[in-house]
Formats: C-alpha cells, structure tokens, sequence
C-alpha cells in the first residue's frame, strides 16, 4: 500500500465566488499583496466523483439541502501506479463543510469501493465502510478536472483558491488517463474559494467588495451533471422531431 501520509479530518467554512476574465485578473493581481502562492503553483486536479446508479447524491446536492455530503476520489496531476491518490467523503451541513480523506493507491480505492473493505479500521475506515453500506452501490459518474492556484497566509488558517478552465467528462472515468475535458462554463471564467475556520480578513472583503465578487453557489460535478441532463433532454427532443417528420417507430426516444 501506498505510504500514508496524510490521513486528515477537516472542518471549515467554504465560500465560493465566480470569477469572469475581468475579475480573475483584478483578483490574481490583489491577492499577492496579502498571500503567498503555494509550492506548488499551478496544479491540475482531477476529482473522480462517485454515486448511485440513480444519481442520488449529486441530484440531492443540485437541491441545496442543509446537509449532503459526496464521495471522491482525488489526484494531483495524473495518477500513475504507484502515486497517491486521496479518498475523500465530503459533508456540508449549515454552511460548514466537513471531510474525512484517506491516502492510497488509485487501483485500492477502486478495490475498496468495490468490496466495502476498508483496510483501515479506525474512525474514518467505519466512516467509509458505512457511507458504501448506506448507499448499497455507488461507482464513477463523473471526472471533474481543473487548474488551481492555492493562496496561504503564514500563521493563518485562511486559504484561497481559484480553479481556472474547469472541466469535466463521463468516459475514461479514472484519474491516469488524460486530463482533458468538456469545458464547464461557457465564458472562460474561474472559480474562487475562499476556505477559512473563522472569519474572512478586512483586507479581502474589501478586495471583493471593491472587485464586485459576490458570493454564489457553484458545484462543479452539480453544473456537469446538469449539462448532461439538459444535453439528454436536447437529443430526446431532436428525435421526437424526427419522428413526427419522417414517421419513425412510435414510442422510442434515446
């Protein structure tokens, strides 16, 4: 098994914003005069999302419940073989968000999530083990990709990021494949989170307010899943128009 080096349990607000081309270059050029870039500068992720054959999860999380929660699988890049990747429930109840996230290899969280056998038998292995019960059977639904640049403050717990080209595909769901995509938004904008435990700094209010950023409510695997709805509902449409036209078989419909 893969090293584990990071097992984390995290708990803190997540406040989106989005960004268009005007306001990501406002915001990219204010935020170095408080915060650091990471180490890592730009990083592409790609975040495998799992749900029921029913789309349970993802139609619940579109509803904008006071609780619901996902399942994915991240990596940093793509995955090779022997290259971890991060297993991750993710709740969100009155505005804060909570996850639990192990480390391992790609091809065990695949094993784990297709037997139920958490390796680990502490704490966040009974966590991933009664979340796969709960949900009978869940399995890939949607790969989310993006490039992010990762702001920190020394000596703070507030962190920023922005998620530039988001992306998203329903075929070679896996993390090693490629990292190419259907672009998410239709006007080449970001998204920012600003993800902090307590409250948000003057200094970036002020960047916001002054850069007219306003807060909403935007989930990647959400806006992926309901392009593909509406994408459905288009070809369904086209077909009963052909039908009416050309006399095809009643009744049939893709």
């Amino acid at each position: 098994m893969a090293e584990e080096k990071i097992i984390a349990v995290m708990k803190r607000y997540e406040l989106k914003f989005y960004l268009n081309k005007e306001q990501l270059a406002y915001f990219n050029e204010k935020i170095v005069e408080h915060m650091k870039l990471d180490k890592y500068g730009l990083t592409s992720i790609a975040s495998l999302y799992y749900d029921t054959p029913d789309y349970r999860l993802i139609n619940r999380s579109i509803e904008k419940p006071k609780y619901k929660e996902k399942l994915r699988l991240r990596s940093y890049g793509l995955a090779k073989e022997d290259s971890k990747t991060f297993l991750e429930i993710k709740r969100k109840s009155e505005g804060i968000v909570y996850k639990r996230r192990i480390s391992l290899l790609e091809k065990e969280a695949d094993e784990l999530i297709r037997t139920n056998e958490a390796e680990r038998k502490d704490q966040i292995g009974r966590e991933l083990e009664a979340f796969l019960e709960n949900y009978k059977k869940v399995e890939p639904k949607y790969l989310i990709i993006y490039d992010r640049m990762a702001y920190y403050q020394d000596d703070s717990d507030l962190r920023v990021t922005v998620d530039i080209n988001p992306r998203y595909r329903t075929t070679d769901l896996n993390l090693h494949t490629s990292l190419e995509g259907t672009p998410l938004t239709d006007d080449g904008g970001a998204i920012l989170e600003i993800k902090v435990q307590h409250s948000i700094p003057l200094w970036l209010t002020k960047i916001l307010t002054e850069g007219k950023i306003y807060q909403t409510s935007f989930s990647k695997v959400g806006t992926a899943h309901i392009k593909e709805m509406k994408k459905q509902q288009l070809n369904t449409v086209v077909y009963e128009q052909q039908y009416v036209q050309g006399g095809r078989q009643y009744g049939f419909t893709i």
